[in-house]
C-alpha cells in the first residue's frame, strides 16, 4: 500500500489552511465525526487516527474529551511533525506511528477515524486497508471515514462544482482550474463511487454503515465493527 506522503515543505506547512478552504463544512466535519466517535468510545477510550499527519482531527478529539489517547499514523513523517507542532501540550496524549496502518499497533481501539485519507489509496489497496483498521477496533467499536467519493458517470460535474467552490473560497478561476487538474490526475483512479466505497466497508467486516457527510465531491460514512 503506497497513498504518496506529502513531501513539499511549503505545502505541509499551509495543510490545515488548505484543508479548511478547500473541503466544504471542513469545521462540520470534524464535530460530526467526533460526535459519532464519542457516541461509543469510553471516558479512558483508545482512538487510532488514520492520515493523522497535520493533526486537525486529533486537536478536535483531544480537546473536548480529555481522557480519550490516540495512536495516529501516517506515511509522512514531516506531517507528523507537523501534527506534534500544532497539538502543542495535547501531543502528550498522541503516540504517533510513522508509516501505513500495517504499523498501528494492534489496539484493540475503542474507535477510529480515517478523514481526507483514502482517497489516497489506490483502488485496488482500499478493502486490505479497511480489513486492517477493522481487526484493530473491538466489536461494536466506531470507524469514521470521510474522503473524495463521486457517483458514477456524475464525475465531470461534480469537480467542476468543486472547482467552483475553491473560488467562492477566494481562489482564482486559474487556481482552481489547476487544483481540478491536479486531483482528476493524481487522484482520479483512487475516488470511487459511494456505493463502492460503503461495499468495501461491508466487506471488510464492518456492520451499520451509515453515511453522515456530503460536501459536493467529500462523503462521510460511520461504521461499526
Amino acid at each position: 500500500m503506497n497513498p504518496p506522503p506529502f513531501t513539499d515543505p511549503v505545502a505541509i506547512e499551509r495543510y490545515a489552511e488548505g484543508a479548511r478552504r478547500n473541503v466544504p463544512g471542513h469545521a462540520s466535519l470534524l464535530s460530526m465525526s467526533r460526535i459519532l466517535l464519542a457516541e461509543r468510545v469510553p471516558a479512558d477510550g483508545r482512538v487510532l487516527v488514520i492520515g493523522a499527519g497535520g493533526g486537525l482531527e486529533l486537536e478536535e478529539f483531544a480537546r473536548h474529551h480529555g481522557g480519550w489517547r490516540f495512536d495516529g499514523v501516517d506515511p509522512s513523517a514531516p506531517m507528523l511533525d507537523l501534527a506534534r507542532r500544532h497539538l502543542g501540550e495535547l501531543a502528550a496524549r498522541v503516540h504517533f506511528h510513522p508509516g501505513l496502518v500495517e504499523q498501528a499497533p494492534d489496539g484493540p481501539f475503542d474507535g477510529a477515524a480515517c478523514l481526507l485519507t483514502l482517497h489516497f489509496v489506490p483502488a485496488a489497496e482500499r478493502l486490505p486497508m479497511a480489513r486492517e483498521i477493522r481487526r484493530r477496533l473491538r466489536p461494536g467499536a466506531p470507524l469514521v471515514a470521510a474522503h473524495m467519493s463521486i457517483e458514477d458517470g456524475q464525475r465531470d460535474a461534480w469537480m467542476a462544482r468543486y472547482a467552483a467552490f475553491l473560488v467562492s473560497s477566494g481562489g482564482t478561476p486559474q487556481q482552481a482550474a489547476a487544483a481540478r487538474e491536479k486531483v482528476e490526475r493524481e487522484l482520479g483512479p483512487c475516488i470511487l463511487s459511494p456505493a463502492r466505497d460503503e461495499a468495501i466497508l461491508r466487506e471488510a467486516g464492518f456492520g451499520a454503515v451509515h453515511p453522515f457527510f456530503m460536501g459536493f465531491t467529500f462523503r462521510g460514512w460511520v461504521a461499526y465493527a
